[in-house]
Formats: C-alpha cells, structure tokens, sequence
C-alpha cells in the first residue's frame, strides 16, 4: 500500500530552493571540470603547453563545490544510498522515531564539520593563506563551500530530526519519506 506524502511545509520549500541554487552551483561545477580537462589535454598534447593552473582549481575549488554543494540536495530528493528494504515493514511510530535518532545524530556530525570549515575559513582569510602554486589561490574560497554546503545540510537534517519526531509522536507522516522500493521488474527487465 502506497501511503501519500505530506504536503511539503514553508521551511522544507525554502530549503528546497536554496538546494536548488547549490545543485545548480554544482553542476555548473562538474561542467567547468569537463571542459577545463578537455581544454588542458588539447594544449597539452596538440600544443605542449597544458594549463599550470588547472589541477589546482580543479582540486580545490571545483570538486569541493560538485561534492559540498549537491549535498543536501541529494538527501532531499532521497538520492543517498540507503537499504531500506524493510524499512516499510516497520511500525509507524518506532520508523520515524529511529530516523529521528538518526537525523539528530547527523545534524550533530555535519554541524561539527560546518564549524570546523567556518572556524578554517576565518583563519585563512584572516591571514591570506594561499596555495604554493604557480597561481597563488585564496584557500577561504574552498573553507567557504564546505561550510555553507554543511550548513544547508545541517538545516536539512534538523528539519528532519523534528519532522520525524513529530511524526512518531502523532502518528501521522508531517515529513517526506522515501517511496518505497521498486520491487516488480520493470518493463524489458527479466521478460522472456
């Protein structure tokens, strides 16, 4: 039985349309990867000039945003990895409590990990720390995308910490669920 979701709340919107911004962010991300690899094989074996610079940006600012800034986008459209083949088999209440233990529980480890980012990033734009590179880049920019990709997570996980929570208290599902797992085979799959 496919119960109905709950209409999503002004805070899950909100949420929703920064993640969207980030997710945007961060597939513009993975394009300028694309093209800056595709741009520095072509100097490097058609010209012998590759671009000095580009592993460096690469490696400190654009994957950083593909990863940070997909986040919480990915837990909101319930993109992460998860066995919750039997996760419709248990009881209402006692469901959406464990998940409340372990939104918490998340909101606690992405907090500690925004804070430890924010804590980087003031050091580092404090004392104009760079990178030893034939472009000398700002290392903030980088603390920065991790602290606000955590940041948009943390708010994610709290606001399901206490949509959970309600839920196993009233009884009723006040927070998105994922569906559950496909089960049937899909058209072209396993027919004989």
């Amino acid at each position: 039985m496919m119960q109905s979701q709950p209409p999503a709340n002004g805070a899950s919107a909100l949420l929703a349309r920064i993640e969207s911004v980030l997710a945007l962010l961060s597939g513009l991300s993975l394009g300028a990867i694309m093209l800056i690899v595709v741009a520095d094989v072509a100097m490097r074996y058609v010209f012998a000039a590759p671009l000095s610079w580009s592993y460096n940006l690469i490696g400190l600012y654009l994957m950083v945003a593909v990863f940070f800034f997909a986040l919480s986008d990915t837990l909101h459209n319930h993109g992460h990895i998860a066995i919750d083949i039997f996760q419709h088999q248990i009881p209402h209440r006692p469901r959406h409590l464990a998940l409340a233990v372990g939104y918490l529980l998340s909101t606690v480890l992405m907090a500690l990990i925004g804070w430890q980012a924010w804590l980087r990033l003031k050091s580092a734009y404090l004392n104009d720390d760079r990178i030893a590179a034939v472009i000398p880049w700002p290392t903030w920019v980088a603390y920065f995308i991790v602290a606000a990709g955590c940041l948009v997570m943390t708010l994610r996980c709290v606001y399901r910490t206490f949509g959970h929570a309600a839920s196993g208290l009233t009884g009723r599902d006040l927070v998105e669920t994922p569906p559950p797992p496909e089960t049937e085979p899909q058209a072209g799959e396993g027919a004989e």
